[in-house]
């Protein structure tokens, strides 16, 4: 009998840095699979990504999406709630994995081998791929974040701390969808309760 391969899964977030939304991380198993094109999301367009997008859920051996949303980013801290979607991505897919490889410096708690590998979603496939699942998911649900709050304009910056985000936050305020323990959106709460 033939021994199978290790299923390897990669692991990355995006969503850390932005004032408003969940973080979102995506865990990839490619197996034999070999998607051209691959690379760090940021790297990449969004036509890009999209097109990566489809080829991975496509080919992949299995794909699966973690969240935390605001109130577990403000409760737990950004760095927790990422390790949680991790967790949440990982424990959604279909393979259970041998190992897992992830993005950047630390690992989720997981009931199999897990590595670090910083700068792995630029050495690393299946990270890479992550990557793109996460990128794209999340900015497709800021995308339906804008519908329901048009006037902060998340379908444009995805709720990172622009200039024209900063500018509406002062101007508007916050809105249910805002990190409040950080710290721009704490000021415009602040500012608007003087007013």
């Amino acid at each position: 009998m033939t021994r199978r391969q290790p299923y390897i899964a990669g692991v990355d977030e995006a969503g850390r840095g932005p004032l408003a939304g969940p973080v979102v991380a995506a865990a990839v198993v490619l197996g034999t699979t070999r998607v051209a094109g691959l690379g760090d999301s940021k790297t990449k367009t969004a036509r890009q990504r999209a097109a990566l997008y489809a080829a991975i859920m496509q080919e992949a051996c299995a794909v699966a999406i973690g969240c935390a949303d605001v109130q577990e980013i403000d409760t737990l801290n950004i760095h927790h709630a990422s390790l949680l979607a991790m967790q949440r991505a990982i424990a959604g897919l279909r393979i259970v994995p041998d190992t897992v490889l992830v993005d950047g410096k630390f690992c989720p708690e997981l009931p199999c081998p897990t590595r670090a590998i910083v700068r792995g979603d630029a050495s690393e496939p299946a990270i890479s791929a992550a990557s793109i699942i996460a990128k794209v998911h999340r900015d497709r649900l800021m995308d339906a974040l804008h519908c329901a709050y048009p006037a902060y304009g998340f379908d444009r910056h995805k709720g990172y701390p622009t200039a024209a985000h900063l500018r509406v936050l002062a101007a508007v305020g916050v809105c249910n969808e805002h990190r409040r323990s950080f710290a721009p959106v704490r000021r415009a709460l602040t500012l608007n309760s003087l007013r």
